[in-house]
C-alpha cells in the first residue's frame, strides 16, 4: 500500500510502527458553527482511509480533536450571552448529526481540548525545561530557531519567511517566527491555572498533547486540509519533536482544497454552504459519493451540476442493487453454473482493480469506476434465470465495495406520501409547544430519507430530492 508523504513530498509503502495497527490522528473541527462543506472533504476522506484499514485487516486508532476553546468560540458565545461551553457543546451534538449523515464512523476517541489543559501544561513545562521555549509577562513562546527541522513539512526556510504572515508579531517575542504555547485570560473569556498565569493555551498544542495522549509519542498518519500544512502541522512537529526527541508522525497526508463554482468558498461572494443547508436539498450521501469521485489531494470544484451528476451516479448503483435484490426473490436455488463461474471470476478481478486503486494513495476514483464496472457485469449478466448462489455474490460484492469507501448501496426505503404528511404534522406541532428536539429528530428523519422541507407562506411543503 503506498501513500503520498506531504513531508517527503512522494509516494511511500505504507509500513506501520507496529504490525497490524494504525494510529491516525486527524485534526478536527473548531466547534462554533454547524461544518461547512470544505470541513466535510477531510471528514469524508480520512473516514474512507481509516474504512479501508479495516478492510484490509488493521486495528485502527483513530482520534479526531474538538477545538472546544477558541476566540472564534468566545465571540459567539459573548454575542449571545451563554458560556463558551454551552457554544461548544452545542456544535459538538450537531457535529455529529452531520457527520452521522455522512454516514461517518465515530472516532475511537474524540478529546477536547478544554479537558486536556492539564497534560498541555506538563508538555509545555517540559519544552520550557529542555530550552525550547520561555515565558514573558504570563505567555509563554516556543523558540522556533531551537528546532533545527523547521520547515521541514512545508519546505519553508525560516529566514525567508515574513513576520505577520500567518504569524502573530508581538514585542515580546524574542524572534518573529516564535509563536504561543500559552496566552494570559482576558476580561470576559474562560481561563485555567497555570505556573505562567491564568490562561489558555495557543491552538497548535493542544493536538500535539492529545496525539501523545491517545496514540503515544510516535504514530503512523497524522492528517487535515493542505490549509493546515503551515503554520499548524509545522508547528506540531516542532513542538513533539522538541519534547519527545523522535520522529512524530511517519507519514502526513493532507486533502486538497474545495471551490464552489470554480471560486473559493466565502460569505462575502454568497456561495458559503453548511453540511445541514446541503442535507435540505440532497441526501449527505451524494454529498459523499460526490467528494469521493475526486483523488483526495486534487483540488475539487462543487456546483450544482456536479451534485445532480453525482446523484445520479449514486443511483446506477443503487438501482442495480434494487434489481438484484428483486431476482434474488425468485432466483433458482441450484449450483452456479460455469458461466457464473465466469462472471465472478470477472467480478474478481474487478475487485482486485477496485483494492490496487485504493492502494495506490487511496484513488476513490478509479475504485468507484471498478465498482460501476461491477453495476455493468450486473446489469448485462444477471437474470431471472441464475442460480441464487450467482445473485447473492454479485449483489454482496457491490454492496460490500461501496461499504468501503462509506457509501449505502441499497435503496433507502421510502416513506409513504401520508407517512410524510403525518411527521411533518407532528414536527410541527412539536415547534408549537418547543420541544425543539423532537422537531429535530422528525426533520433529521425525513432528509435521510429524501425528503426535503420548504417553509412558505401557505406552510411546509415538501418533495423527494
Amino acid at each position: 500500500m503506498k501513500i503520498y508523504n506531504t513531508l517527503t513530498k512522494k509516494k511511500e509503502e505504507f509500513v506501520p510502527i507496529e504490525e497490524g495497527k494504525v494510529r491516525m490522528y486527524v485534526c478536527g473541527p473548531t466547534v462554533y458553527n454547524y461544518i461547512h462543506i470544505g470541513n466535510a472533504r477531510p471528514i469524508i476522506v480520512f473516514d474512507t482511509v481509516r474504512r479501508y484499514f479495516e478492510y484490509k485487516g488493521y486495528e485502527v486508532n483513530f482520534v479526531s480533536n474538538f477545538t472546544d476553546v477558541d476566540d472564534k468560540i468566545i465571540k459567539k458565545a459573548n454575542e449571545e450571552g451563554v458560556t463558551a461551553q454551552e457554544v461548544s457543546e452545542r456544535y459538538i451534538k450537531e457535529f455529529k448529526k452531520d457527520t452521522e449523515g455522512l454516514n461517518v464512523k465515530p472516532a475511537t476517541y474524540n478529546p477536547k481540548a478544554t479537558e486536556e489543559i492539564s497534560s498541555m501544561i506538563d508538555m509545555i513545562s517540559t519544552l520550557i525545561e529542555k530550552g525550547h521555549a520561555y515565558e514573558k509577562n504570563g505567555t509563554v513562546y516556543f523558540k522556533t530557531r531551537s528546532f533545527k527541522e523547521y520547515g521541514k513539512l512545508s519546505k519553508k526556510n525560516i529566514d525567508d519567511l515574513e513576520a505577520g504572515s500567518r504569524i502573530a508579531i508581538s514585542e515580546e517575542k524574542e524572534d518573529p517566527m516564535d509563536f504561543v504555547l500559552w496566552k494570559p485570560k482576558k476580561e470576559g473569556e474562560p481561563s485555567w491555572p497555570s505556573p505562567w498565569s491564568d490562561g489558555r493555551p495557543g491552538w497548535h498544542i493542544e493536538c500535539s498533547v492529545m496525539s501523545n495522549k491517545y496514540l503515544g509519542e510516535q504514530i503512523d498518519i497524522h492528517a487535515g486540509g493542505e490549509d493546515l500544512i503551515f503554520p499548524h502541522h509545522e508547528n506540531e512537529i516542532a513542538q513533539s519533536e522538541c519534547c519527545n526527541d523522535k520522529e512524530f508522525s511517519r507519514y502526513w497526508m493532507h486533502n486538497g482544497f474545495l471551490n464552489i463554482d470554480n471560486k473559493k468558498m466565502s460569505k462575502s461572494d454568497g456561495n458559503f454552504f453548511t453540511v445541514r443547508e446541503i442535507s435540505e436539498q440532497y441526501s449527505l450521501q451524494v454529498l459523499r459519493f460526490f467528494m469521493l469521485n475526486a483523488h483526495y489531494r486534487s483540488p475539487i470544484n462543487f456546483s450544482k451540476d456536479l451534485m445532480e451528476a453525482a446523484k445520479n451516479s449514486l443511483e446506477r448503483i443503487t438501482t442495480a442493487t434494487y434489481n438484484l435484490e428483486f431476482l434474488l426473490e425468485s432466483a433458482k436455488d441450484i449450483e452456479m453454473t460455469e458461466e457464473e463461474r465466469s462472471i465472478m471470476a470477472e467480478i474478481q478481478e474487478l475487485t482486485r482493480k477496485y483494492e490496487a486503486a485504493m492502494e495506490d494513495d487511496f484513488n476513490t476514483a478509479d475504485a468507484i469506476a471498478a465498482i460501476f464496472e461491477i453495476v455493468k457485469v450486473a446489469n448485462s449478466k444477471t437474470s431471472s434465470d441464475n442460480s441464487r448462489e450467482f445473485i447473492s455474490k454479485v449483489l454482496e460484492h457491490i454492496v460490500k465495495l461501496c461499504g468501503i469507501l462509506g457509501i449505502k448501496a441499497k435503496k433507502e426505503e421510502e416513506l409513504l406520501d401520508e407517512t410524510i404528511d403525518q411527521l411533518i404534522q407532528e414536527r410541527q406541532d412539536a415547534r408549537k409547544n418547543k420541544n425543539f428536539a423532537r422537531a429535530d429528530e422528525i426533520r433529521n428523519l425525513l432528509i435521510e430519507k429524501g425528503i426535503v422541507l420548504e417553509d412558505t407562506r401557505e406552510g411546509v411543503r415538501w418533495r423527494r430530492s
